[in-house]
Protein backbone atom coordinates (compact mmCIF):
# COMPACT_ATOMS: atom_id res chain seq x y z
CA UNK A 1 0.00 0.00 0.00
CA UNK A 2 1.25 3.53 -0.89
CA UNK A 3 0.92 6.52 1.86
CA UNK A 4 1.04 10.12 1.58
CA UNK A 5 2.38 11.56 4.87
CA UNK A 6 1.98 15.59 5.08
CA UNK A 7 3.92 16.58 8.04
CA UNK A 8 5.70 20.07 8.71
CA UNK A 9 7.36 18.93 11.97
CA UNK A 10 10.86 17.46 10.82
CA UNK A 11 11.09 14.87 13.74
CA UNK A 12 7.70 13.70 13.73
CA UNK A 13 7.89 13.24 9.96
CA UNK A 14 11.43 11.31 10.16
CA UNK A 15 10.28 9.07 12.93
CA UNK A 16 6.53 8.10 10.91
CA UNK A 17 8.28 7.55 7.88
CA UNK A 18 10.67 5.51 8.88
CA UNK A 19 7.85 3.65 11.02
CA UNK A 20 5.22 3.17 8.46
CA UNK A 21 8.32 1.93 6.07
CA UNK A 22 8.88 -0.54 8.81
CA UNK A 23 5.31 -1.55 8.46
CA UNK A 24 5.55 -2.50 4.68
CA UNK A 25 3.65 0.49 3.13
CA UNK A 26 5.46 2.67 0.83
CA UNK A 27 5.69 6.15 1.28
CA UNK A 28 5.95 9.71 -0.11
CA UNK A 29 6.46 12.43 2.30
CA UNK A 30 5.42 16.13 1.89
CA UNK A 31 5.78 19.33 4.39
CA UNK A 32 3.10 21.59 3.25
CA UNK A 33 -0.52 22.02 1.53
CA UNK A 34 -0.11 22.97 -1.65
CA UNK A 35 1.89 19.97 -3.02
CA UNK A 36 0.11 18.29 -0.36
CA UNK A 37 -2.68 18.68 -2.53
CA UNK A 38 -1.10 18.11 -5.86
CA UNK A 39 -0.03 14.92 -4.72
CA UNK A 40 -3.31 13.74 -3.41
CA UNK A 41 -4.73 14.29 -6.77
CA UNK A 42 -2.35 13.12 -9.20
CA UNK A 43 -1.69 10.02 -7.89
CA UNK A 44 -3.33 7.03 -5.99
CA UNK A 45 -2.49 6.30 -3.09
CA UNK A 46 -4.40 4.38 -0.33
CA UNK A 47 -4.51 6.72 2.37
CA UNK A 48 -3.38 9.91 3.71
CA UNK A 49 -2.11 11.46 7.10
CA UNK A 50 -2.78 14.80 7.09
CA UNK A 51 -1.68 17.65 9.81
CA UNK A 52 -3.38 20.42 10.21
CA UNK A 53 -1.33 23.07 10.24
CA UNK A 54 0.80 23.36 7.42
CA UNK A 55 2.60 25.77 5.00
CA UNK A 56 1.29 27.49 2.22
CA UNK A 57 -1.92 25.94 2.62
CA UNK A 58 -3.85 24.77 5.74
CA UNK A 59 -4.64 20.81 6.18
CA UNK A 60 -8.39 21.62 6.17
CA UNK A 61 -7.90 23.90 2.98
CA UNK A 62 -6.16 20.74 1.58
CA UNK A 63 -8.92 18.23 2.41
CA UNK A 64 -11.91 20.49 1.48
CA UNK A 65 -10.10 21.64 -1.87
CA UNK A 66 -9.46 18.08 -2.44
CA UNK A 67 -13.43 17.32 -1.56
CA UNK A 68 -14.36 19.53 -3.91
CA UNK A 69 -12.30 18.01 -6.74
CA UNK A 70 -14.23 14.70 -6.39
CA UNK A 71 -11.32 13.08 -4.57
CA UNK A 72 -12.06 10.26 -2.26
CA UNK A 73 -8.98 8.91 -0.69
CA UNK A 74 -9.17 7.64 2.55
CA UNK A 75 -7.83 10.89 5.13
CA UNK A 76 -6.76 10.53 8.79
CA UNK A 77 -5.83 13.84 10.22
CA UNK A 78 -3.26 14.30 12.62
CA UNK A 79 -3.17 16.96 14.60
CA UNK A 80 -1.86 18.70 18.07
CA UNK A 81 -5.80 20.75 18.24
CA UNK A 82 -7.91 18.12 20.70
CA UNK A 83 -10.73 20.60 21.07
CA UNK A 84 -14.47 19.11 20.27
CA UNK A 85 -14.67 22.01 17.79
CA UNK A 86 -11.56 21.42 15.95
CA UNK A 87 -12.31 17.61 15.40
CA UNK A 88 -16.04 18.51 14.07
CA UNK A 89 -14.50 20.56 11.70
CA UNK A 90 -12.06 18.34 10.26
CA UNK A 91 -14.71 15.26 10.05
CA UNK A 92 -17.09 18.19 8.26
CA UNK A 93 -13.74 19.09 5.85
CA UNK A 94 -13.88 15.65 4.83
CA UNK A 95 -11.52 13.59 7.19
CA UNK A 96 -12.28 9.84 7.45
CA UNK A 97 -10.53 9.94 10.94
CA UNK A 98 -8.99 11.79 13.60
CA UNK A 99 -6.10 11.48 15.74
CA UNK A 100 -4.67 13.92 17.95
CA UNK A 101 -0.84 14.44 18.75
CA UNK A 102 0.75 12.64 21.24
CA UNK A 103 -0.41 9.51 20.02
CA UNK A 104 0.69 5.59 19.93
CA UNK A 105 2.10 4.51 16.94
CA UNK A 106 -0.09 1.57 17.64
CA UNK A 107 -3.11 3.01 17.35
CA UNK A 108 -1.87 5.10 13.86
CA UNK A 109 -1.00 1.84 12.06
CA UNK A 110 -4.61 0.02 13.09
CA UNK A 111 -6.50 3.45 12.22
CA UNK A 112 -5.03 3.30 8.89
CA UNK A 113 -5.82 -0.38 8.49
CA UNK A 114 -9.43 0.10 9.43
CA UNK A 115 -9.27 3.18 6.62
CA UNK A 116 -8.24 1.47 3.90
CA UNK A 117 -9.99 -1.94 4.82
CA UNK A 118 -13.38 0.16 3.96
CA UNK A 119 -12.14 2.04 1.17
CA UNK A 120 -11.91 -1.55 0.05
CA UNK A 121 -14.94 -3.03 0.89
CA UNK A 122 -13.32 -5.34 3.38
CA UNK A 123 -15.68 -6.39 6.31
CA UNK A 124 -12.99 -8.10 8.42
CA UNK A 125 -8.67 -7.74 9.16
CA UNK A 126 -7.53 -10.92 7.22
CA UNK A 127 -7.79 -11.42 3.46
CA UNK A 128 -8.64 -14.73 2.53
CA UNK A 129 -8.47 -16.27 -1.00
CA UNK A 130 -8.83 -20.04 -1.62
CA UNK A 131 -6.03 -21.72 0.49
CA UNK A 132 -3.90 -18.28 1.47
CA UNK A 133 -4.41 -16.17 3.81
CA UNK A 134 -3.04 -12.59 4.38
CA UNK A 135 -2.68 -11.06 8.25
CA UNK A 136 -2.19 -7.22 7.28
CA UNK A 137 -1.22 -6.33 10.99
CA UNK A 138 1.25 -8.92 11.50
CA UNK A 139 2.24 -8.98 7.76
CA UNK A 140 2.20 -13.00 7.39
CA UNK A 141 0.90 -15.18 5.09
CA UNK A 142 -0.13 -18.66 5.06
CA UNK A 143 -0.75 -21.06 2.61
CA UNK A 144 -2.54 -24.47 3.58
CA UNK A 145 -2.03 -22.98 7.17
CA UNK A 146 1.40 -23.40 6.66
CA UNK A 147 3.72 -20.02 6.66
CA UNK A 148 4.94 -18.39 3.48
CA UNK A 149 8.05 -15.83 3.49
CA UNK A 150 8.02 -13.07 1.79
CA UNK A 151 9.84 -10.06 0.83
CA UNK A 152 8.30 -6.66 1.09
CA UNK A 153 8.04 -6.11 -2.10
CA UNK A 154 5.94 -9.42 -2.78
CA UNK A 155 3.43 -8.87 0.34
CA UNK A 156 2.61 -5.79 -0.91
CA UNK A 157 1.65 -6.97 -4.43
CA UNK A 158 0.35 -10.08 -3.11
CA UNK A 159 -2.20 -7.94 -0.68
CA UNK A 160 -2.63 -5.39 -3.58
CA UNK A 161 -4.10 -8.53 -6.10
CA UNK A 162 -5.87 -9.89 -3.55
CA UNK A 163 -7.32 -6.90 -2.51
CA UNK A 164 -8.51 -6.29 -6.18
CA UNK A 165 -9.86 -10.15 -6.98
CA UNK A 166 -11.64 -10.09 -10.48
CA UNK A 167 -9.95 -6.92 -11.46
CA UNK A 168 -6.82 -6.43 -13.74
CA UNK A 169 -4.02 -4.54 -12.42
CA UNK A 170 -1.61 -2.62 -15.13
CA UNK A 171 1.51 -2.86 -14.40
CA UNK A 172 1.71 0.73 -13.88
CA UNK A 173 -1.27 0.88 -11.57
CA UNK A 174 0.87 -2.05 -9.64
CA UNK A 175 4.17 0.01 -9.47
CA UNK A 176 2.47 3.37 -8.58
CA UNK A 177 0.90 0.97 -5.32
CA UNK A 178 4.51 -0.86 -4.69
CA UNK A 179 6.75 2.32 -4.70
CA UNK A 180 7.38 5.72 -3.55
CA UNK A 181 8.78 9.16 -5.45
CA UNK A 182 12.35 8.50 -6.18
CA UNK A 183 12.55 4.73 -5.64
CA UNK A 184 14.54 2.78 -8.77
CA UNK A 185 12.13 0.51 -10.57
CA UNK A 186 13.67 -1.66 -13.18
CA UNK A 187 11.74 -2.34 -16.67
CA UNK A 188 10.76 -6.15 -15.14
CA UNK A 189 10.68 -5.32 -11.49
CA UNK A 190 7.00 -6.27 -11.21
CA UNK A 191 7.45 -9.68 -13.69
CA UNK A 192 10.09 -10.92 -11.46
CA UNK A 193 7.78 -10.01 -8.40
CA UNK A 194 5.07 -12.04 -10.15
CA UNK A 195 7.27 -14.85 -10.97
CA UNK A 196 8.39 -15.19 -7.73
CA UNK A 197 4.77 -15.00 -6.08
CA UNK A 198 3.85 -18.18 -8.85
CA UNK A 199 6.09 -20.38 -7.65
CA UNK A 200 5.37 -19.88 -3.67
CA UNK A 201 1.14 -20.31 -5.17
CA UNK A 202 0.89 -22.04 -8.10
CA UNK A 203 1.83 -21.09 -11.76
CA UNK A 204 -1.67 -20.57 -12.75
CA UNK A 205 -2.56 -18.21 -9.23
CA UNK A 206 -1.85 -14.85 -10.73
CA UNK A 207 -3.23 -14.76 -14.54
CA UNK A 208 -1.29 -12.49 -17.22
CA UNK A 209 -3.95 -10.25 -19.53
CA UNK A 210 -2.09 -10.16 -22.49
CA UNK A 211 -1.43 -6.26 -23.37
CA UNK A 212 -3.32 -5.00 -19.84
CA UNK A 213 -2.02 -6.67 -16.80
CA UNK A 214 -2.39 -9.04 -14.10
CA UNK A 215 -5.59 -10.56 -12.45
CA UNK A 216 -6.45 -13.32 -9.45
CA UNK A 217 -9.74 -14.78 -10.83
CA UNK A 218 -12.82 -14.80 -8.51
CA UNK A 219 -13.62 -17.84 -6.43
CA UNK A 220 -15.89 -19.92 -8.58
Amino acid sequence: MRILLVEDDTLLGEGLYAGLQRENYSLDWIKNGETALIAMLETAYDAVILDIGLPKMSGLDVLRQARSEGNKLPVLILTARDAVSDRVDGLDAGADDYLVKPFEFSELCARLRALTRRARGLTEQLIRYKNIQIDPAAHSVKLNNQQVELSRREFSLLEELLSNIGRVLSKAQLEEKLYSWGDEIGSNTIEVHIHHLRKKFGSEFIKTVRGVGYIVAKES
